[in-house]
């Protein structure tokens, strides 16, 4: 009873945060998403070491191979290290197509913290260790492309462009939708009524299309960097809307509570009532609209890159990658082509079970 009633006295003294934190760990799957996201941006951190390749690391003998199986029995008895089996090549008589077949005579042991290609890890240690690898053959976890390069080094490696464009991407939407949207909600009159006619008319043309004519207008010869920030900029110009409509709805309900009224007679400036006093009281609505809003980027860069519209190689991403499976025929033969794909997916569901956690623990006393 004493623990029951401390309990409840803890939740009514309790800051936001906290309330929102125990609300979010009793939604299992949220807390699931955010594990598998964590793991996923840590990769992306160490995304040279985590590789067992370099990106642009290419074995010509081994086009199109197909993904390797890590196995601990050979001959039915248990190996504590795990190995591959490497591949032979036959011709196939009938199509006339080079086949690859397991060569259970290579037989390569994979080692933990193996070296490799070398590589400036942050571009500031020069290092050649590599999460795993092999002394001797090659480890294709997700096959090969049509260069010979390993699929799995360069789907790390697109991941550092795939998943940080939608962080940087949704942080500029920020800026622009919670600025825009508390002068329209605080101020009203002409000025709401500008910002909400700009709104209405960028929400009105089809986003897609919107899209592509905006990444086609960047010059195909400028550097991997700058198409980088010219795709982000597209994003988030295009994608503030939405946030400025949540922002000054919310300005509009709380713009005549007493506390606002309070700071006015005491003799604060607007500034300081918008930053201080407004948009605290609402963040955590702001975090769960930014949180739904990032899966969005990540799609917008995947379908323009994909599409050719967006990122071109030799930069890597998860959408680049994926212009290797345009064609039916190369999706017949090599389905592990379409790996980078599965990652698109599972991150837009991570992300989208996150921020339904996140909405769910946005209103702590609800519960």
């Amino acid at each position: 009873m004493l623990k029951k009633r401390k309990k409840n006295i803890d939740k009514y003294t309790a800051s936001q945060l906290q309330l929102i934190w125990w609300n979010f760990k009793k939604h299992k799957l949220a807390l699931f998403a955010l594990f598998i996201l964590a793991v996923l941006y840590i990769t992306v951190i160490f995304f040279q070491f985590v590789s067992p390749y370099s990106k642009e690391t290419r074995f010509s003998r081994f086009q199109y191979a197909p993904p390797q199986r890590v196995r601990f029995f050979d001959e039915g008895k248990f190996n504590l290290r795990p190995f591959v089996y490497g591949y032979k090549t036959e011709l196939n008589m009938e199509t006339f197509r080079r086949t690859y077949v397991v060569d259970k005579t290579k037989k390569y042991p994979i080692y933990f913290f193996a070296e490799g290609d070398s590589y400036k890890l942050w571009n500031l240690f020069e290092t050649n260790k590599h999460l795993f690898g092999t002394k001797e053959g090659h480890i294709f976890l997700f096959g090969t492309d049509r260069l010979g390069r390993d699929l799995f080094s360069r789907t790390i490696s697109g991941a550092s462009i795939s998943l940080t464009i939608g962080l940087i991407g949704v942080f500029l939407t920020f800026i622009i939708g919670v600025f825009l949207g508390s002068i329209s909600g605080y101020y009203g009159g002409k000025i709401d009524a500008v910002i909400q006619r700009m709104i209405e008319i960028l929400i009105s043309i089809p986003q897609i299309p919107l899209w592509m004519a905006l990444a086609a207008a960047v010059p195909r010869d400028w550097p991997i960097l700058k198409v980088y920030f010219s795709i982000v900029l597209i994003l988030s110009l295009v994608g503030w809307g939405g946030l400025a409509r949540v922002v000054r709805g919310k300005f509009l309900s709380l713009r005549n509570e007493d506390f606002v009224m309070a700071a006015k007679y005491s003799g604060a400036s607007d500034w300081w009532i918008i930053t201080k006093h407004l948009i605290p009281s609402f963040i955590s609505y702001i975090i769960v609209s930014i949180t739904l809003s990032i899966p969005g980027m990540i799609l917008g860069e995947t379908g323009l890159s994909f599409l050719g519209l967006g990122l071109q190689p030799p930069a890597v991403s998860w959408g680049v990658l994926l212009q290797d499976a345009q064609s039916l025929t190369a999706i017949a033969h090599h389905p592990w082509l379409l790996i980078p794909g599965a990652f698109v997916i599972v991150t837009v569901l991570m992300f989208n079970f996150l921020g339904d956690g996140l909405r769910d623990a946005a209103d702590p006393y609800s519960n």
